[in-house]
């Protein structure tokens, strides 16, 4: 199977894992890597002229394989030829915002659909080369996009291309004293433009902010022409357009830079460990902290399910003593918490956990989680390997709704899938209310694994649906396409199409998504 470039780094299970996997759920039937077969590209001979002569362009299987998709569970397995995958008939690499903007005028001269690709991290179908009635889509990777275009260390705003990865982009402001800040666990691969496109949330959000917080101006390429916005740092010059872009998703235009607000990068981070007595326990921990501003730049709280897996998985002689140390100490429902200081205050935080029941577990269980947070997608093809489903969703409510959030969500994808192990954590927190995101693990169904997972997630969305959020940072894409009217109302979407037919009056951009 051709090497693409959604190909990175992966992880193995240790035994113990593989070990704990197999008594806690079973492991299923592997899934054999089986080739893909790529189709015949679509592209006329005369598009494909066009749009060679304006930026760099290829047929080859394996780049087109490379961009069929993003990193879903279902997009993984079909990669290994269970289902089907939609693959471009081109990608396409521009090298400018100039030659993205007469990419954009070939493919609407020749009704082309585009899809923008940045890291190819969407795990919601966000990138999937759907045609929308077109006789061809093309894949517009924006890699060759990736300059940091100039900083201003007065004001810390720094402007950035968007093909520009994460890990590339804290070098290049890391080279002037400054970082982001913007660390979620698709970092090692998404863009700034595909953070700006779905409104992506950092693990580090209640330090530095979601990534919308973060934006100070927009440069899109558009059908319809040019569009810059963002002049001051804020303006009653009517509503915030900007906002129409971040989020959008690459259906109004092409995101092709971004400027950025900055700060100094820390000099000494500190992560610690402490664990509390119980979900409800936690949870009011955590709101209590956000609502006296006292929040961690990094704050995470696991639930009972998630504990236990955390703990399983550091193995040996270490996790029994620490069970141990835990019954000792009156704690019957393990919940550990991460707290991560980068900028805000380790005394602030901790001063105000006075009160609330919590056993500390020092920096050792804090700089573990730090040094393994990316563990989780490099393991994924592991877990394939071993039989097992991995899935991941997310969402968010009002402190209030939190409980009933948490069982509906629970029980639908334990009503779905029989006794799958359901973890939760609350990533990120507000004044207001938190997020709860959701990993999924049970063995794969040999007959029809596609299915499966359909299921469990439409029986999610449907208990989401009137009590939170259907998407947290994940963004839209195309499988919650169909519940954001739930959320938005009708008159919600006709505004998202009157936009739509802007920007984009033939319809070439990002066909199938958001709505």
């Amino acid at each position: 199977m051709t090497r693409a470039r959604w190909t990175s780094e992966t992880t193995p299970l240790p035994p113990h894992a593989l070990a704990w996997l197999s008594t806690r759920i079973g492991l299923g039937t592997p899934l054999d890597e089986v080739p893909v077969t790529v189709p015949e590209s679509a592209l006329s001979e005369d598009a494909f002229e066009a749009l060679e002569a304006v930026a760099e362009i290829s047929l080859d299987a394996g780049d087109r394989l490379g961009r069929a998709g993003g990193l879903s569970y279902l997009d993984l397995i079909k990669r290994r030829g269970c289902g089907e995958l939609t693959i471009p008939d081109a990608v396409v690499l521009p090298s400018s915002p100039e030659e993205v903007q007469e990419v954009l005028r070939v493919c609407v001269e020749h009704d082309i659909a585009v899809v923008p690709f940045g890291g190819g991290t969407s795990v919601v179908g966000g990138v999937e080369a759907l045609r929308g009635g077109k006789d061809a889509v093309i894949a517009l990777d924006l890699a060759r996009l990736n300059r940091l275009v100039s900083i201003d260390p007065v004001s810390r705003i720094a402007v950035l291309q968007a093909g520009t990865t994460a890990p590339d982009a804290e070098n290049l402001l890391a080279e002037h004293g400054f970082t982001l800040g913007h660390v979620p666990q698709s970092f090692e691969r998404a863009t700034i433009g595909g953070f700006a496109a779905t409104r992506s949330a950092g693990q580090a959000s209640s330090g530095y902010g979601r990534f919308e917080d973060m934006v100070e101006g927009v440069r899109v390429q558009t059908p319809a022409g040019e569009w810059r916005l963002g002049s001051a740092p804020a303006s009653a010059a009517g509503p915030d357009l900007q906002q129409l872009v971040i989020g959008s998703e690459g259906l109004f235009g092409v995101i092709t830079e971004v400027a950025l607000r900055v700060r100094p990068k820390p000099e000494n981070p500190v992560y610690e460990g402490v664990v509390v007595d119980g979900w409800e326990a936690g949870t009011a921990l955590i709101r209590d902290l956000a609502q006296r501003n006292a929040l961690a730049d990094v704050t995470r709280l696991s639930d009972v399910d998630e504990t236990e897996v955390a703990l399983a998985l550091t193995g040996g002689r270490k996790a029994e003593l620490l069970g141990k140390y835990l019954r000792f100490r009156g704690v019957e429902q393990p919940c550990l918490v991460i707290f991560g200081w980068e900028g805000r205050s380790r005394d602030v935080t901790m001063g105000a956990t006075y009160g609330h029941k919590l056993v500390r577990l020092g920096r050792a269980m804090g700089e573990s989680w730090r040094h393994g947070r990316f563990n989780g997608p490099r393991q994924r093809d592991a877990l394939l390997d071993a039989g097992v489903c991995a899935e991941t969703l997310e969402t968010a409510t009002h402190w209030s709704k939190l409980p009933a959030l948490y069982d509906a969500v629970r029980g639908a994808l334990k009503g779905a899938l029989g006794d799958p192990v359901v973890m939760c954590h609350v990533s990120h927190a507000y004044e207001t209310g938190a997020s709860l995101y959701f990993t999924v693990l049970v063995p794969r169904d040999v007959e029809d694994p596609v299915t499966q997972w359909q299921q469990a997630k439409a029986a999610a969305c449907e208990a989401i649906s009137g009590i939170g959020t259907i998407t947290h940072h994940h963004a839209v894409g195309r499988d919650h396409a169909p519940y954001l009217e739930a959320e938005i109302g009708s008159l919600g979407v006709e505004v998202l199409r009157a936009l739509k037919s802007t920007f984009d009056p033939t319809g070439i951009l990002n066909p199938g998504k958001l709505m």
